[in-house]
């Protein structure tokens, strides 16, 4: 503004900072009327134009005019016929509110100013649109083409000079780009967890205030219809994003919307052949196991080698939710395309699929397999699914089963990792991960169907010692369950409980009075034991 010939010579009062503020319209300073010359609505971005006259008027009747004005947001005041006494007074009063002063010449006018202003903005504006509509139809070519939403974030950097992203609406990043550094820069900031999930719930939408590091990113939702997408998020480490760039993103974000349907589309036909082939082999349908592996080749995954058969179940019960329909399988296509995405970083050609309320993976893992070794890779597999639980993400339980060798036995893996996600969540609640190996006696108590057999069992077995009425039952079962597990042992279990022998010996006595002679009766000791096991367990 200040280069415009009408304001060519005039006095300045800004800093660096201020020189750089953003005009979007113009108006004059009003005196008189309903609006107040210090309201945001009026104000706004706009050029403030005055007379000395008007100002001099409006000091009188608000003292705290430049203090206003800044506060508004004013772009800057610009003076036409300013005294020399009148510039000393207000060049110290703008300083002081922080507010941009323009003092034009005697022989400048604001009426010329409005003028070259006003055009400056058209030309402005219109070198804006021209942008926009070269960036829509560059990445519209993209998409008609048969790219991607990688090629989409390779072209749209080019236009920012920094990195763009393209996310789920919990944060998964699903493409990105960037140039020299921006792109690892980007990654850097706080607005990413530990796993690289953009934080969505607290990353604000739109245009932003043009201060702080959040001011050199921003972000726009991806909607088709009424489906929420994702975002499409711009990083620039250089400069601050305004909103011309966020209506670059907001055009940018249509054509995305176009791609992610479109990968949807296809994606949908090609997840009805794949699903349909997991669930044949899963089922023992999909033929011999020569014709099994050459199908799954033919999908793009490799099943001829040793695997194991995981199952993630998501803990909240669909069937009986107050959530929508069309929420809940949102939801459910969103858990199995984190389960795809987290496995196609470490293993792309595992089979993973998404069913009803479960997600099945094909691990490939080496021979001989090593259990813990196993777990360690689900779990890292699973926390980069969970993330930090942001985003709206739902908490699941996740089976695994023994390792196997041929495609022929995947039915009997596929229902040892049922069962072990099952009695994995009845054994230790929401969010377990459990090995089939390590259900022990709990496989069979889990073949009984109705708890209420298994709660009489525990409540005739244990006595008043099932619940937990007294503070005192809970201390007692683990006594017991320690002197059954170290066999009858009393020195050992008084070392394992931190009790001197004699406590011990009185805690035993006790609970012979409450159960019965356990120490020289086997097979009570064996009803005790499983009836400790089966109070463990969840939701008996």
């Amino acid at each position: 503004m200040a280069g415009l010939p009408a304001a060519l010579g005039a006095g300045v009062v800004a800093t660096a900072a201020q020189l750089e503020a953003r005009v979007s319209r113009t108006g004059w300073l009003p005196t008189t009327g309903p609006a107040s010359p210090v309201s945001p609505a009026a104000v706004g971005t706009r050029l403030v134009l005055s007379g000395a006259r008007g100002v001099r008027s409006a000091l009188r009747s608000e003292p705290g005019l430049f203090a206003g004005l800044a506060e508004a947001g004013a772009s800057a005041l610009a003076v036409e016929g300013a005294t020399d006494s009148d510039a000393v007074a207000w060049r110290r009063s703008a300083e002081e509110a922080g507010l941009p002063l323009l003092v034009l010449t005697e022989n400048q006018t604001c009426d010329q100013l409005n003028t070259e202003t006003l055009g400056a903005l058209l030309d402005h504006q219109t070198s804006v649109l021209d942008r926009l509509e070269e960036v829509h139809r560059v990445l519209v070519q993209i998409v008609l083409g048969g790219g991607s939403l990688e090629d989409l974030c390779e072209q749209l950097v080019r236009f920012f000079d920094g990195a763009a992203m393209v996310t789920t609406t919990d944060g998964r990043v699903l493409a990105s780009a960037g140039s020299d550094g921006e792109l690892e820069h980007a990654l850097a900031l706080d607005c990413f967890d530990r796993t690289g999930r953009l934080i969505t719930e607290k990353e604000p939408v739109g245009i932003r205030p043009q201060e702080g590091p959040a001011a050199h990113r921003a972000a726009v939702r991806i909607v088709a219809g009424s489906l929420d997408h994702g975002l499409l998020t711009a990083f620039c480490s250089h400069r601050m994003l305004g909103p011309d760039d966020v209506r670059l993103l907001e055009r940018a974000a249509t054509v995305a919307a176009l791609a992610i349907t479109k990968e949807q589309a296809v994606s949908a036909v090609e997840s009805k052949y794949r699903a349909e082939f997991l669930r044949d082999a899963l089922a023992g349908r999909a033929g011999t196991a020569e014709e099994a592996v050459a199908h799954a080749q033919s999908l793009g995954w490799d099943i001829d080698r040793p695997m194991v058969v995981v199952v993630a179940e998501t803990d909240e019960d669909d069937e009986r939710t107050t959530r929508s329909a069309e929420e809940v399988r949102s939801l459910q296509h969103r858990f199995a395309r984190a389960w795809t995405h987290a496995m196609q970083v470490r293993d792309p050609q595992a089979p993973v699929m998404g069913f009803s309320q479960e997600v099945v993976a094909l691990f490939g893992v080496t021979e001989p397999a090593d259990t813990e070794q196993v777990m360690r890779i689900v779990a890292d597999v699973a926390r980069v699914v969970r993330g930090d639980g942001g985003g709206g993400r739902r908490t699941f339980s996740t089976g695994v089963s023994r390792p196997i060798s041929s495609v022929t036995e995947l039915p009997s893996a596929y229902d040892e990792a049922l069962s072990a996600v099952s009695v994995g969540r009845q054994m230790h609640g929401d969010g377990a991960l459990t090995h089939f190996d390590g259900l022990g006696i709990f496989r069979l108590l889990a073949l009984i169907p109705d708890s209420a057999h298994l709660r009489r069992f525990v409540e005739e077995s244990l006595g008043e010692l099932a619940t937990d009425d007294a503070p005192e039952n809970a201390d007692l079962r683990q006594t017991l369950s320690i002197l059954i597990d170290t066999n009858m042992n009393v020195a050992e279990t008084a070392r394992l409980l931190f009790f001197h022998y004699n406590t011990l010996r009185y805690r035993i006595v006790k609970l012979e009075k409450m159960l019965g002679p356990f120490t020289t009766d086997p097979h009570l000791r064996l009803t005790l034991a499983l009836a400790l096991k089966v109070h463990q367990m969840r939701g008996i």
